[in-house]
């Protein structure tokens, strides 16, 4: 199993892959998702090795942050530390009533489209309604993620765990997984 999560990405990528034409590549909409990716893999980069779970939670509310922006639901200082780590008006996402997300501002590649977006955002309440229920579902031998089409959802997701975990063992096992997300959404930007 654990094989079979390491080579999904490599798939979905190679599925994905195409190469980014300097017109593409220098396009502003395209420059501001490519660093928000960056962005996000860096806060999850500090989650997977963070020395202690109030780092860890840091690192995932800065993640889950960037993913939502301000309109998403659960924005803000969601460890309790008084601080808001990730802050952004302007989620990867669209936010709770439809508000534009950096991934739906102008025209997206189909695999934007396909692995960051998961589709149509027309609803973007239920979107983002069947993200949180995934999240009260979740079990160790329950994992509704899979279902959620959009990769930063599933971050958004494994972030939430984290910030709700009393154990640092699970929030770098949890960092581990959204980690396989943010290699699909990097991809997913960088190449198609």
């Amino acid at each position: 199993m654990n094989q079979l999560l390491m080579v999904l990405p490599l798939v979905l990528l190679a599925a994905c892959r195409s190469t980014v034409t300097p017109a593409a590549a220098a396009d502003p909409v395209h420059i501001q998702l490519a660093s928000r990716a960056d962005a996000i893999a860096a806060a999850v980069t500090r989650w997977q090795s963070a020395p202690d779970l109030p780092a860890a939670k840091a690192a995932a509310e800065e993640a889950r942050n960037l993913v939502l922006g301000q309109n998403g639901p659960g924005y803000g200082d969601t460890d309790g530390d008084g601080t808001i780590r990730g802050s952004t008006s302007v989620g990867l996402l669209p936010g709770a009533k439809g508000e534009v997300g950096l991934a739906n501002t102008g025209k997206v590649s189909a695999c934007v489209a396909r692995d960051v977006l998961g589709g149509s955002w027309n609803d973007a309440a239920a979107r983002w309604a069947q993200a949180t229920e995934a999240v009260q579902a979740w079990t160790p031998s329950n994992n509704p993620f899979p279902m959620l089409k959009s990769h930063p959802q599933r971050i958004y997701g494994w972030a939430s765990l984290t910030l709700s975990s009393s154990s640092l063992k699970d929030a770098h096992r949890f960092a581990g997984h959204a980690q396989i997300h943010v290699s699909v959404t990097r991809g997913a930007i960088r190449d198609c």
